[in-house]
């Protein structure tokens, strides 16, 4: 296909197996810059996997990976692939509990630095308004004293959120954020999602439904590592292809 638009992220046939597993099979996908995509799709359908070779956890057998309009991330090391810009946040949420709020956004905005040399440098006025922009981003400026092992499971996720911001990413790949979430915590995150629209592109993996209809413009169903169909919640619930695979059955007329 030739790309007559510039997308912040292209896959095409990429193919990933493990010990004779395919976990990916001819994968292609098109990300427009600034655009927020939900992927859903049951267990084993190839969500995480795919996070993986994008972020270059591992490497695909065969296909395209590009970042923006002709970086190839199939040639870079994760290392690497963060420096350009690529945020993943993990559905568990992994802070410094025993540090403060401010002081585990202070440390990612550091990135290289070791903790100690981070803690034990003067945070200049530059850094601590940044840092605070961050914070009030995710609704914990008013927590920036707490110790982050204080806050409750959806603020750390919050946090973990404004850890990845510091960074300034381009691409935030963000794994179930609603897992394990309170009602409200959940719908307070999808208004952090809505947010960040625009300003970062971002691509939400989630199973919650409710969720999904609060956040989602445009949804991809991945299925035995490949795309079953895209489009709105609506097109995507009312899918022949998707009440298949989900329901075991097809739509009556």
């Amino acid at each position: 296909m030739s790309q007559a638009k510039k997308f912040i992220l292209t896959l095409e046939e990429v193919n990933k197996s493990f010990e004779g597993f395919k976990a990916i099979s001819n994968l292609t996908f098109y990300m427009d810059d600034g655009e927020l995509r939900v992927i859903i799709g049951p267990n084993g359908a190839g969500k995480s996997s795919m996070m993986d070779l994008i972020t270059g956890r591992t490497k695909p057998d065969s296909g395209k990976i590009e970042f923006g309009f002709d970086t190839d991330l199939t040639k870079l090391n994760e290392a690497e692939i963060t420096r350009l810009g690529i945020g993943r946040k993990f559905q568990t949420p992994s802070v410094y509990n025993e540090h403060t709020v401010f002081e585990n956004v202070w440390l990612s905005l550091e990135g290289s630095r070791s903790v100690w040399t981070t803690l034990f440098s003067r945070v200049t006025p530059e850094r601590r308004e940044r840092i605070y922009q961050v914070l009030k981003t995710v609704a914990l400026d008013g927590k920036a004293d707490w110790k982050a092992g204080a806050l409750s499971h959806g603020q750390k996720q919050w946090l973990e959120i404004g850890m990845l911001l510091a960074l300034n990413p381009k691409l935030l790949l963000v794994d179930e954020p609603a897992a394990g979430m309170t009602d409200e915590e959940t719908h307070k995150t999808g208004e952090l999602l809505l947010s960040l629209e625009g300003k970062h592109s971002i691509v939400v993996i989630e199973h919650d439904m409710t969720f999904v209809r609060q956040i989602a413009r445009k949804v991809t169903v991945l299925h035995q590592g490949t795309v079953l169909c895209e489009g709105t919640v609506d097109e995507v619930q009312n899918s022949e292809k998707v009440m298949e695979v989900y329901l075991g059955r097809k739509k009556k007329h």
